[in-house]
């Protein structure tokens, strides 16, 4: 609470313009292209985090994918991890986000903004509908976020188990997935500081379908779990 206020306080300035054409935007998503849309939230994306005392040391771009139709799959540490892969990648991307943070200020209009899906974790049915919405999507090259945890980790560095389902939609899809270390994302938002801070985000090498064909999801699931753990151990 203490950094969100500060980034508040810190870009006093500019909110209020900002929050009305954030609204108006996430109200009117089909009067923009989603690179102008992405363009815009990295924009305020950037200003809230040198209000707050938050760096993004980005590691691995060169791994995004050239070619859109891709999957990122990042741990999850905490409620600030999509803006800190909003500032590390130049190529928009959308979300796959549990129902519970559909509410949130803020985040709710970044969401609406970048047309994700809120996933119902009791409804299987919906839950199903949005793997084959978000697997088409990527086939017609919309990029794609989601935690394959699940939920949060609350451990900080150390990755929670990751769940062969979240890969059903890059699996029909045929797509690259992308592993995604974050490093100390959980400290923006879910520790009660201001103090800086510096989150690390890792994009590795990609797995293409070639490489995962044969795979069931949850190996798929392990290997990327592996992946992310291996480079959050090397570098904190």
């Amino acid at each position: 609470m203490k950094r969100i206020l500060m980034m508040v306080l810190r870009n006093l300035y500019m909110v209020p313009f900002a929050w009305i054409r954030l609204c108006y935007r996430a109200a009117h998503v089909d009067k923009y292209t989603e690179e102008d849309m992405y363009a815009f939230l990295r924009w305020i994306d950037l200003r809230a985090n040198r209000g707050g005392n938050v760096h993004i040391d980005v590691h691995g771009q060169e791994n995004i994918p050239a070619e859109n139709g891709f999957m990122f799959f990042p741990n999850h540490q905490g409620l600030y991890d999509v803006l800190a892969v909003i500032e590390a990648c130049p190529k928009p991307f959308s979300v796959v986000a549990k129902r519970e943070v559909a509410g949130i200020p803020f985040l709710k209009q970044v969401f609406a903004c970048m047309k994700a899906y809120m996933i119902d974790r009791e409804d299987v049915r919906q839950a199903m509908q949005v793997i084959i919405n978000v697997a088409g999507e990527v086939k017609s090259g919309r990029n794609y976020l989601i935690f394959a945890e699940g939920t949060r980790s609350k451990n900080g560095n150390h990755v929670g188990t990751f769940k062969g389902g979240s890969f059903k939609a890059a699996t029909k899809a045929k797509c690259p997935i992308v592993p995604v270390a974050l490093i100390d994302s959980f400290k923006p938002f879910d520790t009660n500081t201001s103090k800086p801070v510096t989150v690390q985000v890792h994009f590795l090498k990609p797995l293409y379908y070639e490489e995962y064909k044969n795979m069931k999801t949850t190996e798929i699931a392990a290997a990327v779990q592996e992946r992310i753990q291996e480079t959050i151990n090397a570098n904190i």
